[in-house]
């Protein structure tokens, strides 16, 4: 069991990454986003200093307020305290913080607010989530992608044998996009490019969202 208001498995994150989109335009381009579809913002932007995190964080929170969305921040938990994010993202290497990390959100009245996640690779990744009862777990890479092309990725049929035997509610990531979305229609995905640089970000989350077919 998780510990947060997500009450549901995001159906569409958007991830944020200012080094292919930044400033007025990042916003911009969440914003047709949202109106698309997009459930829940993950601001992943851990090249950021501090300071220049938390006014991004800011304005998303502002954002997603409007749209009633949430917003999830990767590795700044003070920031995500700061701001009132609905959740809190941990990398694989982290998962074992978990318990140290609720123990730190309990001192700050925090821990029945506030979502946790993870990103996960492989089976080991996914049990250990799921024994410390995370909300959900971002399973990747699904599909070859454009920041790491050519390295290895689990490929649609190891993404639902893992996802079938997984403990704890996954979403997608990895290269999806409007073209491949339909394979991994049961689950709800997180993009980055296909929403971030897509010439029309509201149809493109209409159509990510569209897709999304899951099992009764």
């Amino acid at each position: 069991m998780g510990h947060s208001p997500l009450l549901n498995t995001p159906q569409l994150i958007l991830i944020t990454d200012s080094s292919r989109l930044s400033g007025t335009a990042l916003l911009e381009q969440i914003d047709l986003a949202l109106q698309g579809g997009v459930d829940t913002v993950l601001m992943r932007e851990k090249q950021l200093d501090s300071a220049k995190a938390l006014a991004l964080a800011s304005s998303l929170r502002n954002l997603t307020r409007t749209y009633q969305v949430r917003l999830i921040i990767h590795s700044f938990a003070d920031i995500a305290i700061a701001v009132g994010a609905d959740g809190i993202h941990l990398p694989s290497n982290e998962i074992a913080s978990i318990p140290a990390l609720r123990r730190w959100l309990m001192q700050h009245d925090a821990v029945n607010d506030m979502a946790i996640s993870v990103s996960c690779h492989h089976a080991d990744d996914l049990a250990q989530a799921a024994a410390f009862g995370v909300d959900f777990a971002l399973l990747s890479p699904v599909f070859e992608t454009a920041s790491h092309p050519g390295e290895p990725c689990l490929g649609i049929d190891a993404f639902h044998n893992l996802t079938d035997q997984s403990p704890c509610p996954v979403v997608a990531l990895g290269g999806i996009d409007t073209y491949n979305r339909h394979m991994l229609a049961n689950h709800g995905v997180a993009v980055i490019s296909a929403l971030l640089l897509a010439d029309d970000a509201r149809n493109a989350a209409q159509l990510l969202r569209s897709e999304y077919k899951p099992l009764s």
